[in-house]
């Protein structure tokens, strides 16, 4: 095969182009957090709407994540092969055409569909807006612009949820504008970076796409998934339906780790998943995704179904959550660009976010909302000081030509861990509703032989002994799973605890790489403001090290 060779297919961007396509990313990356935040607080009235089942409830958010999972890698991959910014206007119509696909949804089942569809997009766009300001933007100058990341975060995830109660409790608009909002600010995005972002393209000779790597991985992923969202429910655990799918799932995944061991263009490469930092960066990733995914998304149903809140209400009650992200992600970045030192803020990142959910396992259906409040705060610091500088610690480890597939990697498992997480957590937590409410009706002296009282989330629709019994149910049934995203929160400490305590480099591509293509670096770079990118300011210890 060729060798890339680095060509500009634009003037190299001085600082102020820098900044203003910063700001069409960081406007793309809104609107994918959009498109699963503004749901959240909206989605009990939804599937009420719908007539749909907890199991249902649970699909809804999981079917995004498994599609944006298993595609995640394969846009990373395509990144480091193709242009940048062609790919994520890509992922944007994608994006776009599952937004309205969902909106038109008139059942349950075709709105899983739409929302798996609107994974493939939000899959790309969760991978390439990382690996567009990394081909901008020097580690070490990344980590303060971590703020920016944060702040985008804090909006959407607190912005998403109380328009989504106010689209839902405003009766001229519905449940439907809930999809269709994200459908403007996606065109702005994609006019936006349209004008502004001009990264330069690796050109490659006989570039060779590992399809049956990609396929495989999706399939085997996909496939485990799927046994994690319906085993205990509607298969036992011991059962043949179990042994075919995990079975099927673990010789998928194994031909793929035999496929990309040999392929010229893996979508995975191994030789960086096996290096120590990435290997530890992805097992946090891992577990912070199932912890913060797995317990966030079942907060604003908490907080409507357990306590009795409106969409509104409950989108306002997420606020202590994204400050407490905002305010860390900022505060982190700015101190890791000052000394060049990441891993204290990811260990205690780890460890504040296990604190968080262990005050968070406490809750039930009549806390005080002050408590519920001060625990989300202090996981949303958690999750600030980790989840992007995970990335950014991969991301200094390897060369810019592999930055795309680097970044989709840890974004990969991510959101594995946090596709795994709401499956599980949604399972455990549906098992213990229908338990809890089947022992309180028979307690009660309510028959129990129709079952509905678990079986819908359209509470409107039930009568008010049960609606009580309903809402007590998930009010102290949430507190448990919050008790096990702490547990699996605790790996993300341990790994935290191994990586190796290193310097952030100052300059875009590793600095023996640069030295000695330094014409071709200086064509990608080209902004005035990294001009020390052959530079190494790292010091003998971490050169030697690489």
């Amino acid at each position: 095969m060729s060798a890339p060779t680095a060509t500009a297919d634009a003037e190299p961007m001085n600082r102020r182009q820098t900044l203003e396509a910063l700001s069409g990313l960081l406007l793309v990356l809104f609107v994918a957090m959009l498109s699963s935040t503004v749901v959240s607080t909206a989605l009990p009235k939804i599937i009420g709407a719908l007539n749909g089942s907890q199991t249902q409830y649970t699909w809804v958010v999981t079917a995004t994540l498994l599609t944006a999972t298993a595609t995640t890698p394969i846009w990373g991959k395509l990144a480091d092969l193709f242009n940048k910014k062609l790919l994520i206007q890509v992922a944007i119509v994608v994006f776009l055409a599952g937004s309205v696909a969902a909106g038109f949804a008139h059942s349950a089942g075709q709105l899983i569909a739409a929302r798996a569809f609107q994974g493939i997009g939000v899959g790309g766009l969760q991978a390439l807006v990382q690996v567009a300001i990394a081909a901008m933007i020097p580690p070490r100058e990344r980590g303060r612009y971590n703020g920016y990341l944060g702040g985008v975060m804090a909006l959407a995830t607190v912005g998403g949820p109380l328009l989504g109660g106010l689209i839902v409790d405003t009766s001229w608009l519905g449940w439907r504008w809930c999809f269709f909002v994200g459908v403007p600010v996606a065109v702005i995005a994609l006019i936006l970076l349209q004008v502004t972002l001009h990264l330069p393209t690796a050109r490659r000779d006989n570039v060779k796409i590992d399809y049956l790597g990609a396929t495989l991985i999706a399939a085997g992923v996909s496939l485990l998934l799927v046994w994690i969202s319906f085993v205990d429910d509607s298969f036992a655990w011991l059962s043949w339906q179990t042994g075919a799918m995990v079975g099927g799932s673990v010789l998928l995944l194994a031909l793929a780790v035999l496929v990309e061991s040999r392929a010229a263009e893996p979508v995975v490469p191994l030789e960086i998943v096996r290096e120590r930092t990435t290997a530890l960066a992805i097992l946090g990733s891992l577990a912070v995704g199932m912890a913060m995914f797995g317990g966030a998304v079942f907060l604003g149903q908490y907080f409507q179904i357990g306590r009795g809140y409106s969409p509104t209400e409950a989108g306002l009650l997420t606020i202590p959550m994204m400050a407490g992200v905002l305010l860390s992600s900022i505060v982190a970045g700015r101190l890791i660009t000052a000394s060049g030192k990441i891993k204290p803020y990811i260990v205690a990142g780890s460890v504040i976010l296990v604190a968080g959910f262990a005050l968070l396992g406490t809750i039930d259906h009549e806390t005080s909302l002050v408590l519920v409040g001060a625990a989300m705060f202090v996981v949303g610091v958690g999750v600030g000081m980790t989840m992007q500088n995970l990335v950014l610690a991969v991301q200094n480890t390897v060369t810019l030509k592999d930055i795309g597939a680097a970044s989709s990697t840890v974004a990969f498992f991510r959101s594995l861990g946090g596709t795994i997480g709401v499956s599980v957590l949604g399972a455990v937590l549906a098992r213990r509703v229908t338990d809890r409410i089947t022992h309180d009706l028979a307690a009660a002296g309510i028959p129990t032989s129709g079952g509905s009282g678990g079986s819908t989330l359209n509470l409107a629709a039930l009568p008010e002994p049960v609606r009580n019994i309903v809402r007590a149910a998930y009010g102290d049934a949430t507190g448990h799973i919050f008790l096990i995203s702490a547990a699996i929160a605790v790996v993300g400490i341990l790994a935290a605890l191994l990586l190796k305590p290193v310097t952030l480099r100052s300059s875009l591509d590793l600095p023996d790489t640069a030295r000695s293509v330094a014409v071709a670096a200086d064509a990608v770079d080209g902004a005035p403001a990294f001009d020390e990118v052959a530079v190494d300011v790292t010091g003998p210890g971490e050169r030697a090290r690489r």
